[in-house]
């Protein structure tokens, strides 16, 4: 094992040698030489030479404009820099020079695309997309923040690390940025535009729409009224279960005194939450056009939002070894190449008024600061908190306006025009409501949202259907951009929550540790307070007792945590605090799974007197047990079952300890069960708008819905979402559901008429043997019948795709840029959160994007691992070099004081003031 690399004790990949990169890198580059030939060459030749063309210039020195002094760059042998200054704007001027060497296409598609101006590159097929975006003004509010709410301080960190990228592409050629300009240079004559600090702003706007909460459950729950009742959705969205689960806060309240949290209050008896009238019961199922179109949109943090989640937790001195606090995060996002971090360290030679930053950890290309990591002073980490920040309103629009309060309002309009690669620009306009920007006007079906709604017979009359606007908070200008910057010269408790309380959107679980030994915890974000109902379904746009108070929820009301008595503290997308918390936070929790493993795994140790070190926090981050399992397994043995094939498997789950490593035969089957169980029980009984696209069944004959078997007297209806976003998803609100109806065996869920299958099921125990049935022949097909041979990660691959290219590509180009597949253990609702769709199939569609193990005051023995590599040239050594022990649950040392990273150096090089 390379000396900077750690991993878990007992890890096989400990005794792997290191890998060949220089060899891996050179065979790679011939590969891309003959698939641009063979796959998108039109007759050109293209040699070596030209793929290495891109590749950064890392060692020697280079001269750059508007630099005060000279500036370092020290590379360790993972690619990973550390940056040297004696400026801000020197140190910013350099992060984006360099970030641009080694991401600078990943960077322009992503501007791109928070601008709406993705068929500037890609052509016609994106001019949807672009609208939509559009639509929602992404680039627009980035614009307002950057020109009315941003500090000025932070504006000239924006320009310097603008500078810097405009540096780094000053006098290049596409060809000479990237070989995935090369390609795009085939086919049409785009070509790089300087970078600007609003396209660093307006990627925020990116990752809070990623991370928006719960829009996609609005939609799911309104689109299954067309086929269940009220109490049967009621059951696939049970309350969060908080005498299982702990919340992250489990005391406090704000204080009648104070009017502020305090987290030694009493709350109050009742949240008094609203609920919501019965104008919008159910939309009609032609919502899933919204749903669709949503779908379109580049998910760039993860499959429409869904499982995105991530781990946190922080242990108080008392309980290490090290006798200082430690820190763990691993942000669970869309796998993706290059992985959506950039690891980076941003030292000031000396700290001064001048001179700010001396800080590591985990960045976004395109964007300057640190996001996530530490400094000389305190270390941080970040967890979706999931508040609920967007609310759908259905509208009366006609030619002159919308109604609001009985009246006919104008809409607040704009045009704006889209340039196609290759083809005529688009002219589009956009309509906005008080509600905010009509998001049904993007698509001729989205017209028709809302036509067959129930309202209450005080709603206007429909005429031709009801708009949908789109309210969310951050549609308003913010100060986010602001807090990066403070977090990242963070010295204490106090700073670190003036910090947080700027950092609006996306709203974000923060925890703390400091070198003086305190741990803490702050909610923060901008959150709606409604005025009436709950924001789980659509609202009526027309009328004034709906929306939202001018006001948020105050930071001052959000809830924190600082050194409780318990010694720890985890987040893990799990509820924020009791329900008896004044606030409405979100309905739409995560259930808390991930989050009570880790609780579970931390206060075993306590109650044992055990210290807690940091290769404990490291194996804890790769615990994979299964939660669904443990319940369900014990009853499952119990199945009698006449199938020889079918009981063999089911032999497999004897003495299985619910684990789910990548060779475990067990873990396959029980995964299939499960996948199954969901399908018969819950899946074939929603409607065909959020089942798997290719998830056919046949269902009671409906006017329009297609031609009816005359044998059966059934139509066969097959779903329409993509897998990654289809439902039952096998997610920890899964989990909860079978638990509540575990110990009914005649409940209504389980029973499944014959409708095309063998019989009819009646109860539990039989729905159950019908699964496993399924599964075994199911795994047989993709597996093999001899189940000795079975793998959970034969089933359960990650394959990383290049981003735009790796995916729409031609198919010779798609292999050379893309690697995979893996092998992976861990699965959905693990804290080893490998997250797999189980309507749509085993793949893994959401990772750990990062794990990171923080050693406070210690730095230099901190840990970390990125899913990729730091470069995003895909044949550079350090394309994927980071992947394989990411796999294998090793970190790399972290290097973070001048000593240790002079050690850990092989690369320097120098940018000189001219």
């Amino acid at each position: 094992m390379p000396a900077n690399t750690t991993a878990p004790s007992g890890s096989s990949a400990a005794k792997k040698a290191g890998r060949k990169k220089g060899r891996r890198a050179r065979l790679l580059v011939i590969v891309l030489v003959l698939a641009l030939v063979a796959g998108v060459g039109y007759g050109a030749y293209w040699s070596v030479s030209t793929v290495r063309a891109s590749y950064p210039q890392t060692t020697g020195s280079i001269e750059m404009k508007g630099l005060s002094g000279d500036v370092e760059v020290k590379r360790d042998d993972y690619g990973i820099p550390q940056i040297y200054a004696d400026t801000d704007s020197d140190l910013f001027r350099a992060q984006g020079f360099v970030q641009a060497q080694d991401r600078f296409w990943e960077m322009d598609v992503r501007r791109h695309m928070t601008s709406g101006r993705l068929s500037e590159m890609f052509g016609a097929d994106q001019v949807g997309t672009d609208s939509f975006l559009r639509t929602l003004g992404w680039r627009k509010v980035a614009q307002e923040e950057y020109d009315t709410v941003l500090d000025e301080d932070t504006k000239k960190n924006l320009q310097a690390y603008a500078a810097g990228v405009n540096a780094y592409l000053d006098g290049k050629d596409g060809k000479d940025i990237s070989v995935e300009y090369a390609a795009l240079g085939l086919t049409n004559d785009y070509k790089p535009t300087e970078w600007t600090p609003v396209d660093s702003v307006a990627w925020l706007k990116a990752m809070a729409w990623d991370l928006r909460g719960n829009m996609q459950d609005e939609i799911d729950r309104s689109l299954m009224t067309s086929r269940l009742s009220a109490k049967q959705i009621k059951d696939l969205y049970p309350d969060y279960p908080y005498k299982k689960n702990k919340p992250i806060v489990e005391e406090g309240g704000i204080s009648p005194a104070t009017g502020t949290f305090d987290p030694e209050a009493n709350p109050s008896d009742d949240i008094g939450s609203q609920t919501i009238e019965g104008a919008t019961e159910g939309l009609n199922t032609q919502l899933s056009s919204l749903s669709d179109t949503l779908d379109q949109i580049p998910a760039l943090l993860g499959p429409s939002g869904n499982g995105i989640g991530s781990n946190s937790w922080v242990v108080s001195g008392k309980y290490t070894t090290t006798g200082e606090p430690l820190l763990a995060n691993d942000p669970h996002l869309a796998p993706q190449l290059p992985s959506l971090w950039y690891q980076m360290g941003l030292h000031c030679r000396q700290l001064s008024d001048s001179c700010q930053y001396d800080t590591a950890g985990y960045t976004f290309s395109g964007m300057p600061g640190v996001i996530i990591g530490h400094n000389q002073d305190v270390a941080w980490g970040f967890t979706n908190l999931g508040a609920d920040v967007t609310d759908l309103f259905l509208e009366k629009v006609s030619a002159d306006g919308y109604q609001y309060d009985g009246k006919t309002k104008p809409f607040t309009t704009r045009v704006e025009t889209i340039k196609v690669a290759g083809g005529k620009s688009r002219k589009i306009t956009i309509r906005e409501t008080n509600n905010g920007p009509l998001v049904s006007d993007r698509d001729t079906e989205l017209e028709k949202v809302g036509k067959k709604a129930p309202v209450t017979t005080s709603a206007p009359d429909r005429g031709e259907g009801y708009g949908v606007a789109l309210k969310w908070t951050a549609l308003q200008p913010g100060k986010s951009m602001d807090a990066v910057f403070e977090l990242n010269r963070a010295k204490d408790f106090t700073s670190f929550r003036k910090a947080a309380s700027h950092f609006e959107v996306p709203s974000q679980n923060l925890i703390y540790a400091d070198t003086d030994g305190n741990i803490g915890y702050q909610a923060p974000g901008t959150i709606p307070v409604r005025l009436q109902g709950d924001g789980t379904r659509p609202s009526p746009g027309w009328s004034s007792k709906y929306g939202w108070e001018k006001d948020p929820i105050p930071f001052d009301e959000l809830p924190y945590e600082y050194n409780p008595d318990r010694g720890y503290i985890v987040t893990a997308n799990q509820a924020v605090i009791g329900k008896g918390y004044e606030h409405m936070l979100t309905k739409d929790w995560g259930y808390g799974t991930r989050s009570q493993r880790i609780n579970d795994l931390i206060q075993t140790k306590i109650d044992g007197g055990e210290k807690i070190s940091t290769d404990d926090m490291q194996t804890m981050q790769m615990d994979n047990q299964s939660a669904i399992a443990a319940q369900l397994v014990p009853e499952l043995k119990k199945i009698s079952i006449s199938d020889k094939s079918v009981r063999e498997a089911q032999k497999l789950l004897e003495g299985w300890d619910y684990t789910q490593e990548s060779d475990s035969a067990a873990a396959a089957y029980f995964n299939g069960v499960w996948r199954n169980i969901l399908k018969l029980a819950f899946g074939d009984k929603l409607p065909k708008e959020m089942r798997a696209e290719d998830d056919c069944i046949y269902v009671e004959p409906v006017a329009g819905t297609g031609p009816v078997d005359e044998q059966k007297k059934l139509v066969r209806e097959c779903g329409q979402r993509a897998h990654d976003a289809a439902q039952p998803d096998g997610g920890d609100r899964w989990y909860e559901v079978v638990e509540n109806i575990l110990d009914d065996q005649d409940n209504d869920w389980w029973k499944v008429p014959a409708k095309g299958r063998d019989k009819a099921i009646d109860n539990r125990d039989e729905l159950f043997a019908r699964a496993m049935k399924d599964a075994r022949w199911e795994l047989t097909a993709k597996l093999g019948k001899d189940i000795t041979t079975w793998s959970w990660g034969r089933l359960h691959q990650l394959t990383l795709r290049n981003q735009t290219l790796g995916k729409e590509g031609p198919s010779l180009l798609q292999r050379a840029l893309n690697r995979g597949p893996w092998d992976l253990g861990g699965g959905e609702a693990a804290v080893d959160a490998t997250g797999w769709n189980a309507a749509g199939g085993y793949q893994v569609v959401w990772v750990p994007s990062m794990r990171m193990v923080v050693n406070v005051g210690q730095w230099d023995k901190s840990r970390w691992i990125n899913l990729t590599g730091a470069s995003g040239h895909a044949f550079s050594a350090h394309y994927t070099d980071q992947t394989g022990k990411w796999v294998d649950g090793e970190l790399l040392n972290w290097s973070f004081g001048a000593q240790a990273v002079n050690k850990s150096t092989v690369d320097t090089l120098t940018l000189k003031k001219p």
